[in-house]
């Protein structure tokens, strides 16, 4: 069965719904993509017929629950192509995973006069928690540089790193821009100084292939909820090497071997970084999510997803009141813009009555805005489920929007 005759649309029920008697029109997807039925169902399955706290019972339930979840970090495993299934780590999303990393890998790997790399289009979440391991070990955060295009400045890069260097972070999608990072290539260059390397993945798992393996990334993040899963569920991938030596983040029920009050030995990874109860039920719908992805195929996905792009800043560059933020090389998920002097907030209100959902704001990157002497954008951020019909009623509002902001 082609996509085509799949028809994705009728997967999403929320996407029959009306705003302000409006269709609804939903590129709010980097922030947040819709749940297919399947995922609603299993989840409503789990509750009412297996629902069970896992790794912990000898009975029936707690056995069915348990073989889903480890079913489901296999499926993760797989998707990025894992070493093995012991590498992914169930976390609550993109933040919880790098605040994770920061914690561990700092208290094992790094001391006061180190290092840490980010860059300048990066997530708030991939540069509080560095910013926060440096002023407690009193090491330095340094930053790469974006082009004015919205490419990273990877001229640079040689020169930032050194041998303080304990880390270097970097997100393989900005979720501003969509600039679409060479990070296979940025890896290369940092193992070539024995530097590790932490992706952010929260805005390319969603759209491309992404094969760990291949990239040879020793970390990589992201989130369910951004890959048509449930919210409160995510992962982060991690070599062995480092995984095996770093410090537990949460203590608790679970990542333990053995406990006393003489002393404390850790479980073996995963768990070691899973205390407490997990989201059994998230981590099985994400693997839900995941197979319906992979039954649609990023071959579609890439190609169908970049002619929407592309259209969509053909439509926006006949608007002369407009202006598209950023022209990178290679663009994935998000088209960034600004009308004018209008205010972000304000443009998004006009769409809003228009039934389309797009965000407003600096999008947690502020100092990307910093960067690039705005104070924010609007940004429509695509998934499987949009099409042409979606990015009329879209241009149609901005149009609108331009009419009666412009100056």
């Amino acid at each position: 069965m082609t996509p085509e005759e799949f028809d994705i649309r009728r997967h999403f029920s929320i996407l029959y719904e009306k705003i302000y008697s409006k269709p609804l029109v939903y590129l709010d997807n980097g922030a947040t993509t819709q749940k297919p039925n399947c995922v609603l169902d299993k989840m409503r399955y789990i509750y009412e017929h297996l629902n069970s706290n896992v790794h912990r019972g000898v009975h029936y339930l707690s056995n069915q629950c348990t073989d889903l979840m480890e079913e489901a970090r296999r499926v993760v495993a797989r998707h990025l192509n894992a070493r093995e299934d012991a590498e992914i780590i169930f976390t609550r999303g993109t933040t919880e995973s790098i605040n994770l990393l920061a914690f561990s890998f700092g208290e094992t790997f790094c001391k006061e006069g180190d290092e840490i790399v980010v860059t300048e289009m990066e997530h708030h979440s991939n540069i509080v928690p560095w910013q926060m391991l440096c002023q407690r070990k009193g090491m330095t955060l340094r930053v790469l540089p974006i082009l004015d295009n919205g490419d990273l400045d990877l001229a640079q890069l040689d020169t930032l790193l050194n041998e303080r260097t304990k880390i270097l972070c970097v997100t393989h999608v900005s979720n501003v821009l969509g600039t679409v990072n060479p990070v296979k290539d940025i890896v290369a260059k940092a193992h070539a100084k024995n530097i590790p390397v932490l992706v952010d993945g929260a805005q390319s798992v969603p759209h491309m292939a992404v094969d760990v393996q291949d990239i040879d990334c020793d970390f990589l993040a992201f989130s369910g909820h951004k890959v048509y899963a449930p919210t409160g569920i995510g992962v982060l991938y991690g070599k062995r090497e480092y995984l095996d030596k770093m410090v537990p983040y949460h203590g608790g029920g679970e990542m333990i071997e053995k406990v006393s009050f003489s002393g404390t030995t850790y479980n073996v990874i995963p768990f070691k970084f899973e205390a407490g109860t997990p989201n059994y039920v998230g981590v099985i719908a994400l693997a839900e999510a995941l197979k319906f992805v992979d039954q649609i195929g990023f071959q579609y996905i890439e190609a169908h997803e970049q002619v929407l792009i592309q259209y969509t800043l053909g439509q926006l560059q006949k608007l002369v009141n407009v202006t598209i933020i950023g022209n990178p090389q290679k663009r994935s998920g998000a088209i960034s813009f600004m009308i004018d002097n209008a205010h972000p907030y304000d443009v998004g209100m006009i769409l809003d009555k228009s039934g389309v959902a797009v965000r407003t704001g600096h999008h947690c990157a502020q100092p990307l805005m910093e960067r690039l002497g705005i104070p924010g954008t609007v940004r429509a951020s695509f998934g499987i489920y949009n099409d042409k019909l979606d990015i009329d009623q879209f241009v149609k509002a901005v149009r609108v929007a331009a009419n009666m902001l412009s100056k």
